[in-house]
């Protein structure tokens, strides 16, 4: 396994842009940086959010403020609250995220979860 080094960094995410990515209702907004093997985020969903897609990648999630609902395509269904976190490997599960309040995530997803 290739390990990826990383210096000492600090983050100011209040000079990341947000991109928006429009769920099957609701909308998304991604703060994104991108480093090699490694992706950081912190994406807030909007009220009545509902992602477009059934993900098999696999992710860090931890949730900051807010409550989210992380539905497994099995039917299994996890409600997330500030201070939790669910971890999952590449194609582990299909999994989508849906909010009726809003919420505030970090999502760190990369090459160590393949």
């Amino acid at each position: 396994m290739k390990k990826n080094k990383i210096d000492f960094r600090v983050i100011d995410w209040n000079s990341i842009l947000p991109q928006e990515y429009p769920g099957t209702k609701g909308v998304a907004y991604w703060q994104t940086l991108q480093m090699q093997g490694i992706r950081l985020r912190i994406v807030e969903y909007s009220k009545g959010y509902l992602a477009d897609h059934w993900c098999q990648k696999g992710h860090i999630v931890y949730c900051i403020e807010g409550e989210f609902t992380s539905e497994l395509k099995d039917g299994r269904k996890f409600v997330m609250t500030p201070g939790m976190t669910y971890i999952v490997s590449d194609e582990m599960s299909s999994h989508r995220s849906t909010t009726e309040t809003g919420v505030k995530v970090l999502i760190i997803d990369g090459d160590f979860l393949k």
